[in-house]
């Protein structure tokens, strides 16, 4: 029994189903899907078009059936059986896999105080619509979390007009994924667009029209939204006996502590090179975990091995980090037209850069500062900081080298 069995139809289950096709495998591949849509891509739903809430499809259904891959639309596995290497679904029927990808993604982190059931989350295309479609008609909005997604809803919901806070624990926003300087001048950018932040504090109660804060100021607020993390989706994983911390634990392989089970995406938790693991949280990730997965399961024996990426869109500005910018790290800034780069080196190598400007201004700079880190390179530090100099020059040079 060669079945190849998927459960989660995100980026990251749907990416994997076409890449087992792409690999030559020629057997049966199943994918499961909660919710009752093809498969289509998140970060769209943040960036409405027209008004509407944007969904993007990662494939169509005549797509699939070309592939031969049956798509159980709707349906939620409940139980996996990794002795008799079988799966219960919602409906009553099982399903029985030589391979099986766990690719079940991250589900909203949940507040903890009083009035918590009247927030919004936003994960889905449904949370989506919901949000939208309150936020335009129930008065002013309060976020609660001043992260990514936390700001790019704000900067949406700017866009339309509509009042916005942001309710946030720590000192300042963006203080968790983004470097110091680029939180810092997007924070300024929402403030100029009317944005109000309470940061340094706890939340109280939401009642039905406002927000009570820890030391007992009132936030108005027609509309809440908690936007405070996602958490790896790894109930089902930890149910059949598998492996888990911060996600489910995979190798470098991306196979769990069952051989026979595999997870990608949000849920994975990739062992590293240095010790521990590691969750990667972006839809590229997504997709080339994906890839990788899809191939080991059809015979290859390929280590996942990527940078950290991820961008965000907030007003005409664009951000990208590649890499972990970490405190420690030596920094060299370097202006770009219509924006900004941010290298960092750790004892000399290049391991981790950052952008931002004016729509896409950094986004070539940043994909040759990958193919740099890659490298491994130990750039001269003046000519990275000098703009008159190319990258793509040290990048040859440096595989020249």
């Amino acid at each position: 029994m060669d079945d190849i069995v998927i459960i989660g139809a995100g980026e990251a289950g749907a990416r994997a189903a076409f890449a087992t096709r792409k690999a030559g495998f020629s057997g049966a591949v199943t994918l499961i899907g909660t919710e009752p849509h093809l498969p289509y891509e998140r970060p769209p739903l943040s960036k409405p078009l027209d008004g509407a809430v944007q969904m993007k499809a990662i494939c169509t259904a005549g797509a699939l059936e070309a592939a031969g891959i049956v798509y159980h639309q709707g349906l939620a596995a409940i139980r996996i059986d990794a002795a008799r290497r079988s799966i219960a679904l919602s409906d009553g029927r099982i399903l029985s896999y030589g391979k099986l990808l766990l690719a079940t993604g991250a589900q909203p982190r949940r507040l903890a105080c009083p009035g918590a059931e009247r927030a919004l989350d936003f994960r889905t295309y449904r949370d989506a619509e919901t949000l939208f479609s309150r936020a335009e008609t129930g008065g002013p909005v309060a976020i609660i979390g001043g992260g990514l997604i936390g700001m790019e809803l704000a900067a949406v919901l700017r866009d339309k007009g509509i009042a916005v806070s942001i309710i946030e624990a720590a000192s300042r926003p963006l203080g968790r994924a983004v470097p110091p300087r680029f939180a810092e001048r997007l924070h300024a950018r929402h403030r100029e667009e009317g944005v109000h932040f309470h940061l340094g504090l706890g939340i109280a109660e939401i009642t039905p029209d406002a927000i009570m804060l820890a030391d007992g100021s009132r936030v108005p607020a027609g509309t809440v939204i908690s936007a405070i993390g996602v958490l790896p989706d790894i109930s089902l994983a930890g149910r059949a006996g598998l492996a888990t911390a911060t996600g489910i634990l995979t190798d470098s392989f991306l196979r769990t502590s069952d051989p026979h089970i595999y997870a990608a995406g949000d849920c994975a938790a990739v062992s590293q090179p240095g010790g521990g693991a590691m969750r990667f949280e972006s839809w590229r990730n997504a997709r080339s975990q994906a890839e990788t997965a899809a191939r080991n399961m059809t015979g290859a024996h390929e280590a996942f091995a990527a940078t950290p990426w991820f961008w965000s869109d907030q007003y005409d500005l664009g951000l990208q980090v590649a890499g972990l910018p970490q405190p420690g790290h030596q920094s060299i800034l370097r202006p770009v037209a219509g924006g900004e780069l941010e290298f960092y080196l750790a004892d000399g190598r290049l391991v981790a850069a950052a952008g931002l400007g004016a729509g896409n201004a950094v986004a070539r700079d940043i994909k040759l500062a990958e193919m740099l880190i890659a490298a491994g390179i130990r750039p001269d530090l003046p000519a990275l900081a000098d703009p008159a100099v190319n990258l793509k020059a040290l990048l040859k040079s440096a595989r020249a080298a």
